[in-house]
């Protein structure tokens, strides 16, 4: 059974820092795009930032450009998500997946995270 499990969200203020883990059981984690995904209420999810297989290639959505660092440890089956200059616009719920399109990052994944909470105080 595949499991991808989210942890490190929370409560920040804005221009803080938050680290998003998502640690995987049940697949074969180095054969697996990952990324990173969100959504606020009422709208729709969309791609933060995705990553290849072996982490040497990624794409960031141009809203978190330069503030968000997506990475992965394949020896720990572990994928993150930094962020940085966090917004009161970045609070959503983030959602980690496995098997994305890394170039485009779409909403489109094998297996997704159950999401945690990321809420930016202003």
């Amino acid at each position: 059974q595949v499991q991808l499990v989210e942890s490190g969200g929370g409560l920040v203020q804005a221009g803080g820092s938050l680290r998003l883990s998502c640690t995987a059981s049940g697949l074969t984690f180095d054969h697996y795009n990952m990324g990173w995904f969100r959504q606020a209420p009422g709208k729709e999810r969309e791609g933060v930032s995705c990553i290849n297989w072996s982490g040497g290639s990624t794409y960031y959505a141009d809203s978190v450009k330069g503030r968000f660092t997506i990475s992965r440890d394949n020896a720990k089956n572990t994928l993150y998500l930094q962020m940085n200059s966090l917004k009161p616009e970045d609070t959503a719920m983030y959602y980690c997946a496995a098997g994305p399109n890394f170039r485009v990052c779409s909403s489109v994944a094998n297996y997704w995270g159950r999401g945690i909470q990321v809420t930016v105080s202003s």
